[in-house]
């Protein structure tokens, strides 16, 4: 051998070398974050495990909100907290349009992951000229032999659970759904209850009796549920607690005695696994409700709650690094949330959203009960509920409104400006006069109503406004929005996942890690 073909033999293996270097995944041969193990992903991997979380309404900047939630934000020591699936090695981006707008709902972009086309808004597992069905990646799993587990903060026909099961026109088909829910023969379902159980004319059977006669084990305790392991068969398990529509309580609102959405995916990892596998669906449904009425702090602590239930999917991971493939995405954005606002510069003070005590949810039923006690009451009255709640202070309550400042920024305070003041007491007396007349005054479909309540109590939602705003959130809408969402992946095939692409695309890529195409 010459020495030209000697020197061009030699640089084609660095070069081949360097290609090999560039081709692994970012963080795939380091330790990713304490307790997270990784393994080397070839191409020819497969997953005997999935997890698909999806955080329903959440794409970066919702994640970002949870990082400045629980982050230090004291000027000069700035530093966002940790969001355990950001330690992932893969990220991409994910468009989110659907066939008929940019701002798509969870109907259609539900249906892109679970089966790769693309379909109407409202529609439900048919493509595009409604008359074909779609079979999901969880379908398509059963059919091979592996049990399947769908769970949802809501109720489990609501649209993005039901993408993975059901083919409707209708997103609001609620009943036709649920018996479609019945004849999935999945394994495992859990989380929130059911919409619409009884059919609109009244005469057909309870939507829970009929997953019983179809051989689901129904429980609504938290006794019963604990009970379930992997010989009770097929399962629906029902959080004994709900909240707004059937819905398990807001992360914010939960108390030790509820059952998590992590216990939920930990029962069922227990009543899944078994030797050729699983796919497990979960889905975070209520960051999107949280989104649609502006509620930045119970946002935040929604994300952090579906960070939870992720963390029993890394621990099982942590167990069969070589075999469990875990996916984070959204399926569309809600809100418009934004770090910064108009009023705040260039500042934030997320410490302010520490303050709230509950979701908006959970004010609008205090109002309610506080209202029924004393159709009559007073703004005065509702000041000192008010502070309790939000630990926002009205200037007759504050003795220095340096006192209650935060940080180093004398600005940026809980003590109300003249401005807010008002705000809340003219919310105060629309809430009062829809409750007292039993239904909303005409003016409230008024373009400068919706702009200020987006056809939320107007007390509740105004009181999160303002907190939002003093803490330097911004908000664009009450409904969705049209930006990308992320993917965050570990485990075989990860490395599929990165780059920028259509959410159809994440149905074709969950196939090819099973290996099925």
């Amino acid at each position: 051998m010459n020495f030209n073909k000697k020197k061009l033999l030699v640089l084609g293996l660095v070069l081949a070398l360097l290609i090999g270097m560039i081709a692994v995944p970012r963080g795939e041969a380091d330790v990713l974050s304490e307790g997270m193990q990784t393994v080397e992903a070839a191409s020819e991997d497969r997953a005997k495990y999935m997890f698909l979380f999806i955080g329903d309404g959440m794409a970066h900047v919702q994640v970002n909100a949870a990082q400045v939630f629980t982050g230090n934000s004291k000027p000069g020591e700035i530093k966002p907290g940790k969001i355990n699936f950001l330690d992932f090695p893969i990220t991409g981006v994910a468009t989110t349009q659907d066939s008929t707008s940019f701002c798509p709902d969870s109907a259609s972009t539900a249906t892109s992951i679970a089966g790769g086309v693309k379909t109407h808004s409202g529609v439900i597992g048919l493509t595009q000229d409604k008359k074909n069905k779609v079979e999901t990646i969880a379908e398509t799993a059963k059919k091979n032999g592996k049990k399947v587990g769908i769970i949802s903060s809501v109720t489990l026909n609501h649209a993005t659970p039901a993408a993975f099961y059901a083919n409707v026109e209708s997103r609001g088909s609620y009943y036709e759904i649920g018996k479609q829910m019945a004849d999935s023969g999945f394994d495992y379902f859990a989380g929130g209850s059911l919409g619409a159980r009884k059919d609109k004319s009244g005469d057909k059977k309870d939507l829970y009796d009929v997953m019983k006669e179809k051989g689901y084990k129904v429980t609504e305790t938290k006794a019963d549920f604990e009970r379930i392991n992997a010989k009770t068969g097929k399962v629906y398990a029902v959080a004994e607690r709900l909240q707004d529509s059937g819905s398990m309580p807001y992360s914010i609102d939960q108390n030790k005695n509820d059952i998590s959405l992590a216990n939920f995916v930990d029962k069922g990892i227990e009543v899944l696994d078994n030797d050729k596998g699983f796919f497990m669906m979960v889905e975070s449904g209520k960051i999107d409700w949280a989104c649609h009425a502006n509620d930045a702090a119970t946002t935040a602590r929604e994300v952090l709650g579906f960070a939870d239930a992720i963390q029993v999917a890394i621990d099982f991971y942590n167990k069969h690094p070589e075999e469990t493939l875990i996916l984070i995405t959204g399926d569309h954005e809600t809100g418009g949330l934004t770090i910064g606002q108009s009023t705040t510069g260039y500042e934030t003070a997320f410490e302010m959203l520490r303050n709230q005590k509950m979701s908006f949810t959970e004010m609008d039923n205090l109002i309610k009960a506080e209202l029924e006690k004393k159709p009559n009451l007073t703004f005065e009255e509702m000041k000192p509920l008010i502070r309790n709640w939000t630990s926002l202070i009205f200037p007759s309550q504050a003795n220095n409104s340096i006192e209650y400042s935060l940080g180093e920024h004398e600005e940026m305070t809980l003590v109300l400006t003249d401005y807010e003041v008002n705000l809340i007491k003219n919310a105060f007396e629309k809430t009062k006069a829809i409750h007292n007349a039993g239904k909303p005054p005409e003016d409230m479909a008024s373009q400068e109503n919706y702009i200020l309540y987006g056809g939320y109590e107007p007390l509740s939602v105004t009181l999160t406004h303002i907190l939002n705003n003093k803490s330097g959130v911004g908000w664009t809408s009450y409904s969705h929005t049209g930006v990308p969402v992320a993917v965050y992946a570990i485990g075989p095939t990860a490395e599929t996942y990165g780059g920028f692409y259509d959410n159809t695309d994440i149905y074709h890529k969950m196939m090819k890690s099973f290996g099925y195409k």
